[in-house]
């Protein structure tokens, strides 16, 4: 299996706790899975939607013998909104950022090799899913790097 999506597994599996002991427990209840092309209907939106999706690898020599593969998951964290209030994508933007913080300075657990680099979320929730769909849509970008 490509590097990329061993990655993208592992950090499916690490979601939704399917890696075994580790010393963060993961965000509770999420039903993470990972797709190429992440399109949904408006009303299966109803329900939360956790996504991980293969993004990029960007390769440089890290030495004469070996290559870093700094590889970017994309994980998103989507769901219709019922009020559209603040109380209601606040408890959505606290569990962006639960999921940022179990991944920080983490090794995956099914791929030891991988090395937490970075976690990105730009911009931190999408205005245009929120205006025009009374969508959350938030996307974390993880980076991990594997030396080989």
């Amino acid at each position: 299996m490509p590097t990329i999506i061993d990655i993208a597994d592992a950090v499916v599996a690490e979601l939704n706790g399917d890696s075994g002991p580790k010393v963060g427990q993961p965000p509770a209840s999420l039903n993470a899975q990972r797709f190429y092309r992440p399109v949904f209907d408006l009303a299966e939106m109803k329900d939360l939607h956790v996504t991980v999706v293969p993004k990029g690898i960007e390769m440089r020599a890290a030495d004469r013998t070996l290559v870093q593969h700094d590889c970017a998951i994309d994980v998103a964290v989507q769901k219709k909104l019922a009020t559209a209030d603040n109380a209601e994508i606040d408890g959505l933007m606290a569990l962006v950022e639960e999921i940022a913080d179990f991944f920080r300075l983490r090794r995956l657990v099914s791929q030891p090799n991988a090395i937490w680099v970075k976690t990105e979320n730009l911009p931190v929730y999408s205005q245009e899913h929120l205006e025009q769909l009374r969508q959350f849509t938030s996307v974390l970008t993880l980076t991990f790097r594997v030396l080989r």
